[in-house]
């Protein structure tokens, strides 16, 4: 029996081990990808102790820091979580853990664009990591659809191997934090075309263009070879959803200042819950008070 499961193997679940090791709270983080989607980002700049380290080395440092308490870091899927009198019983593909409480840090998963070619075309032109993929496209013509301050970071990072990289973007301008776009302002490679969106992805074995709502430079069709999509992301909130936790409507889990749902004994934190303003830094803030409020819970009933 745990005191404390962790759903979740990203910044913010490790942030959590960290301080439940250091609360002395029997406890287990479990994940399948520890590190979570901060270790496809190239160049973090925003963590406070850090001036400018890669997104790998952020999770290493993390993951390093809760190694020096006594918490188990699973690598391994959630595939269920059952509500078992007073506690929770944690499913994964491998076996089942009982919890007096649980921290859901799920994260979430890339929001799709929705039209023609992207499901045919993924891995061959369509891709949502920069990092990842960019590689492959070594003097090439890429576009990074979205607007974000990580749509923007995309653009910047496949500068490097791109010879001409488009952001499209549905809204009037884009909205990267201004020292990013100074950036790209300063770019010759990039190019921005708003109030535009993509309607299909076309192409024979690989990308080969992608079909506009308007015209640009006189034709709806933009050739090129690549396409990373960057449009937000929607909440892995469906295990919480599952155990009557209530979500907003973007399926975010609402919670309070203390990081505690509607479920007593059920906590959440990072880009699942909805708080508007998301980073690694806020979800590990969030996921410190989630464990404060764990730790609490646990004492106070008993448990």
């Amino acid at each position: 029996m745990y005191d404390l499961v962790i759903v979740g193997g990203g910044v913010v679940g490790l942030g959590a081990a960290m301080y439940a090791g250091r609360l002395n709270l029997k406890t287990a983080m479990i994940g399948d990808n520890i590190g979570g989607t901060i270790t496809l980002t190239d160049i973090v700049e925003n963590y406070p102790g850090f001036e400018r380290l890669t997104g790998l080395e952020l999770a290493e440092k993390l993951r390093k820091h809760a190694e020096n308490y006594d918490v188990a870091l699973v690598e391994s899927k959630v595939t269920d979580i059952e509500k078992k009198g007073s506690s929770f019983v944690i499913k994964t593909e491998e076996k089942s853990y009982e919890a007096k409480s649980i921290l859901i840090a799920t994260g979430s998963k890339h929001r799709e664009l929705g039209v023609p070619g992207e499901k045919e075309f993924e891995g061959k032109g369509v891709h949502t990591c920069a990092l990842c993929d960019g590689y492959y496209y070594r003097d090439k013509i890429i576009a990074v659809v979205g607007g974000s301050d990580s749509a923007g970071k995309e653009a910047l990072l496949l500068t490097q191997w791109g010879k001409k990289v488009y952001i499209i973007y549905r809204g009037e301008t884009i909205r990267p934090e201004p020292v990013n776009m100074k950036r790209i302002e300063a770019n010759k490679k990039i190019e921005i075309i708003n109030n535009t969106n993509v309607k299909e992805i076309k192409g024979d074995k690989m990308v080969k263009s992608v079909v506009l709502d308007k015209p640009y430079n006189g034709k709806n069709e933009l050739a090129l070879d690549a396409v990373f999509v960057e449009i937000g992301a929607t909440p892995m909130s469906y295990l919480a959803e599952k155990l009557g936790v209530k979500l907003s409507e973007k399926k975010e889990i609402i919670i309070d200042r203390e990081s505690k749902t509607n479920v007593p004994g059920i906590f959440a934190a990072g880009d699942v819950v909805d708080t508007k303003f998301k980073q690694a830094i806020t979800g590990v803030g969030e996921a410190v008070s989630a464990v404060y409020s764990a730790y609490k819970y646990v004492n106070e009933n008993g448990l």
